[in-house]
């Protein structure tokens, strides 16, 4: 017989509902969005990141749209795990997105390499540099939200850390 875990031990089952990811970076926003199952992340769009109110009203619309269980937001770290400018900035923007689209909760997540791993995705397809440009944003995002979910899928927790909405 095999024993079984206590119950506070064991893991929650999935959470049913579509997810939306989002690759900060200064020039653009990636955006991807997981099915209903949470199996597969596809890319939405790139959202142009130079007019962040704009940027936020456009993100907003899409949570709008899409009616997600959650938004992942990429968290740039090192390779060594530690924090930098550019993650100050991208916790600024999902505190200020969390406030726009509460009550859907915004998650961190570490987003370590997504960009480079898209990059060598579209590569190996045959996607050119300069073609590439324009949708590298949203397969970094893609790229994240695939690793969210199997990060709950495995670990029977929601992925990173919960953005606290600041009033």
């Amino acid at each position: 017989m095999v024993p079984r875990a206590a119950p506070s031990e064991e893991a929650a089952p999935f959470r049913r509902g579509r997810r939306l990811a989002v690759d900060v970076g200064d020039a653009r926003i990636g955006v991807a969005s997981s099915d209903p199952d949470g199996v597969l992340a596809t890319p939405v769009e790139t959202v142009p990141g130079r007019d962040v109110p704009a940027a936020r009203r456009r993100l907003a619309a899409l949570v709008a749209e899409y009616e997600p269980l959650e938004v992942v937001v990429g968290l740039p770290r090192s390779l060594h795990g530690g924090e930098g400018p550019a993650a100050a900035k991208v916790r600024d923007f999902a505190q200020e997105l969390a406030k726009n689209i509460t009550p859907v909760p915004v998650r961190l997540v570490d987003e370590r390499l997504s960009t480079v791993t898209a990059a060598q995705g579209m590569r190996a397809s045959g996607v050119g540099a300069k073609k590439g440009r324009s949708r590298i944003d949203q397969a970094a995002a893609v790229v994240i939200l695939q690793s969210a979910l199997e990060t709950e899928r495995t670990s029977g927790r929601p992925p990173g850390q919960c953005v606290e909405v600041v009033v």
